[in-house]
């Protein structure tokens, strides 16, 4: 996954009519990508706008933007350049994982355009493709950002525990229809919940640390757990944030649980080890959902 840097200067250079018919100079400091590539005018009313965006990861190599490969962040700033002329870099909540899809992502993005707010959806909606939708689209406050200003985030794993997946689920879902110990894969659940370090529920990433902040594995989850949905097994967590992969890991963990290998307990042992190695294997990304944020 290439890097795209939080903050760049870029310099731009544009030729005004005169007179003397020479080239006049004009210069802009960009401080972050959320704002678009045009000279500044004083005149001009910088907006932020706040999307809620829902997609089928199925599809795109994740969130963030990479070189020759389609992603949810470079399609969709795609589109805003289409609707509005510029050029930016919308910000997301979180970054979900190549096939992970997401209910309500929350996105931001500055724009000098004029085009009324709730004209975006459509305008959006009509350029995007089918498996990206624009939901709802509206000014936000000048210092709120979809990612820094997050408070809490909810996923949602889904497990499809019949013989026979559906060909219209399996994009959607793990199909997993062995036996399990669903009770035992509740109470180890429920040990996660509170302030922890999971660093043995964590995946290397490369992009952690690059703005300058000192880095944690130390997170809060609100809540954490199972429950039976029909032919579903369904796993909810809602924290102060997630480390990579991180809600994957849990899954893959509980799914020992369930199958036996590890007894409910063991979780407490695994996330004082803050060892990677000790926690099982990372389930895969068609059953993950980015459910919603909260602010």
């Amino acid at each position: 996954m290439c890097s795209s840097p939080d903050t760049q200067e870029l310099k731009l250079i544009q030729c005004w009519p005169a007179e003397s018919h020479s080239c006049a100079k004009n210069t802009y400091t960009r401080n972050t990508l959320d704002e678009p590539t045009r000279l500044w005018d004083s005149k001009v009313r910088m907006r932020n706008l706040k999307l809620i965006l829902s997609y089928d990861g199925s599809d795109f190599a994740g969130w963030q933007v990479q070189p020759d490969a389609a992603t949810v962040q470079g399609t969709l700033a795609s589109a805003i350049g289409r609707v509005t002329g510029e050029k930016v870099l919308p910000q997301g909540s979180g970054r979900t994982d190549a096939g992970v899809h997401a209910l309500a992502q929350v996105v931001t993005f500055v724009t000098e355009s004029s085009v009324p707010t709730a004209n975006f959806v459509k305008a959006l909606n009509d350029v995007l493709p089918a498996s990206v939708r624009v939901l709802e689209a509206q000014e936000a406050a000048a210092d709120f950002h979809a990612r820094k200003s997050a408070r809490t985030k909810t996923y949602r794993y889904r497990i499809y525990r019949e013989g026979i997946c559906p060909p219209f689920l399996t994009r959607y879902v793990w199909h997993y229809p062995f036996p399990l110990d669903e009770l035992a894969m509740g109470q180890a659940a429920a040990l996660v919940e509170g302030e922890h370090d999971f660093t043995s529920f964590a995946a290397v990433d490369p992009e952690r640390g690059r703005e300058g902040f000192p880095v944690s594995n130390l997170r809060r989850i609100l809540s954490s757990s199972w429950e039976r949905q029909g032919d579903e097994f369904v796993y909810t967590v809602k924290g102060s944030g997630f480390l990579h992969h991180m809600v994957r890991n849990l899954v893959g963990t509980f799914i020992l649980v369930g199958k036996g290998t590890l007894r409910a307990g063991e979780i407490t042992r695994i996330l004082g080890a803050r060892d990677r190695s000790t926690a099982g294997a990372t389930a895969p990304a068609s059953g993950l959902y980015l459910v919603g944020v909260e602010y």
